[in-house]
């Protein structure tokens, strides 16, 4: 009996030596994560200091950079996570290659096709020549910076699945409130952006679910589901590869090369019709070896879903990478001349810090998020994923010649709900008519009451996580207000202790 109270004593001890030894391996994780966050924004600091060594106003320019670099990874660690969730959550990706994949593709996307200008106010809310002088609006800058990261980064804690570009609208607007007054705000503009925190996810929602309601219908409901799927799968990755030629075109490359809307339809049906004459030997390959199940015919959309999830995290690095370097490039342009420009040209160490630290607060901070909006909102499969990431790009392009301001994060996460809840629908329609076909009116009235009354009672299947919904909305919902307040607070501690 001693013999086994000592090993059980001597299991309990090492469970706890490796729980309670300080901290949890979970724990150890995160503050090794931590850690190496920190190193990441020395480095920041010691490089931009060798680079603006004896030069007028260095102390502002090294302290924005540090602050452009804790923005450029709470980008990585919240906003990346809407491309990528859908893909590790259909398990097409492990979450290993997911990192890697749009670690590079989102600094690639930065550095390639970020552009050499970028405004010096996020989408024109406040104008310029309202501030009195270039340091009262460097000091609102930083205010917004620092501002739009910290909320971030809370919501990344709390795993909502915020806009970065709202967020650092919202300490803009709440930096230039607190420097000139309301008056200096363009409030048209802001409501059109408050517009979008509606039109984005239902656009994205909509979308979504009328292509997998297509798939469910023409080949997933099919007798033959592997001759539907040789028929229409072929046609749907010719779609998806015509919405991203187009997408990158109008939001990947728009820095770097404005085409006209005859260029734009050009590209968008040449990538159409290579895509379907190139993948439609290759699908009717592989499907040749499928059996005729749902499951087999989800495995057709894994390649197209991992190429398109690539895509959107490279126009993803080069669309909102000025959302770090923005600002950071305004305090460097006004620091160096004295004056406040419209738009001014970005240096490349500067491109370098943004495109870096998104794929820096990917790896270490975005698999939280990536499990959030793969895993946590509703169960997803290739499918499913597939249609959320095509709704993405055509979404952004309908937007895009609307000139409607939406928030690609707003249209990720609104995808993966519509497909969850045309889940939902058709589960509970289909479920319901099972149910009450069981027995007859007649047969109904011939039970006794206590059995009638819970025949009757209809529960409805829950497939998307209204906790999640809730969440997420409230998060959108606050995300300006609390940016925006933020940043006020920050200007008025900065420029009171500091300026």
């Amino acid at each position: 009996m001693a013999k086994k109270l000592r090993k059980k004593d001597i299991v309990a001890e090492s469970v706890l030596s490796v729980k309670f030894s300080g901290y949890s391996i979970n724990d150890r994780a995160q503050f090794m994560n931590l850690g190496l966050s920190f190193l990441f924004l020395f480095l920041i600091w010691a490089i931009v200091s060798y680079l603006t060594s004896g030069a007028p106003g260095a102390p502002f320019v090294i302290s924005a950079a540090v602050i452009g670099g804790y923005m450029a990874m709470n980008i990585g660690a919240n906003d990346v996570a809407n491309t990528m969730g859908p893909a590790v959550g259909s398990k097409a990706l492990t979450m290993a290659a997911a990192l890697v994949i749009a670690g590079i593709a989102n600094a690639s996307g930065a550095l390639i096709a970020g552009g050499d200008v970028v405004s010096t106010i996020s989408k024109g809310i406040i104008d310029p020549e309202g501030f009195a002088d270039a340091d009262i609006f460097i000091w609102a800058m930083m205010s917004a910076l620092l501002s739009a990261a910290l909320w971030i980064n809370l919501a990344t804690w709390l795993g909502a699945p915020v806009s970065t570009t709202h967020s650092i609208v919202g300490g803009v607007l709440g930096a230039g409130v607190a420097a000139a007054g309301a008056a200096i705000v363009n409030w048209g503009t802001m409501g059109a952006i408050a517009a979008s925190w509606v039109i984005s996810p239902v656009m994205g929602g909509v979308i979504a679910a009328l292509f997998l309601a297509f798939i469910k219908k023409m080949i997933l409901f099919q007798d033959d589901k592997i001759a539907a799927a040789k028929r229409w799968v072929p046609v749907l990755v010719a779609i998806m590869a015509g919405a991203f030629g187009m997408y990158l075109t109008l939001k990947g490359l728009k820095r770097v090369w404005k085409p006209d809307a005859v260029a734009v339809w050009g590209i968008g049906a040449a990538a159409f019709a290579i895509a379907y004459f190139a993948t439609k030997p290759l699908i009717e390959r592989g499907a040749a070896r499928l059996e005729n199940r749902k499951k087999s015919v989800n495995q057709l959309f894994t390649a197209p879903l991992i190429f398109s999830v690539g895509l959107l995290a490279f126009a993803h690095g080069a669309n909102d990478v000025a959302n770090a370097v923005g600002p950071l490039a305004a305090i460097v342009s006004a620091v160096g001349s004295g004056g406040i420009a419209a738009k001014v040209s970005i240096p490349l160490w500067v491109l370098v810090i943004g495109g870096i630290g998104i794929a820096v607060g990917l790896a270490l901070f975005g698999p939280k998020l990536i499990r959030t909006v793969g895993k946590q909102i509703t169960r997803l499969n290739q499918t499913r994923a597939f249609c959320v990431a095509l709704s993405a790009a055509i979404t952004v392009i309908i937007a895009s010649w609307l000139g409607l301001p939406v928030s690609s994060t707003h249209i990720a996460v609104g995808g993966v709900f519509g497909v969850g809840f045309l889940r939902e629908f058709l589960a509970n329609s289909s479920g319901k008519e099972r149910y009450m076909s069981e027995l007859s009116k007649a047969e109904l009235k011939e039970l006794p009451e206590k059995k009638r009354k819970k025949f009757k009672k209809w529960r409805k299947r829950r497939l998307v996580r209204r906790q999640q919904l809730m969440t997420i909305i409230a998060a959108w919902l606050v995300t300006v207000p609390v940016s925006a307040v933020l940043a006020g607070a920050l200007f008025l501690l900065l420029t009171n202790t500091l300026g």
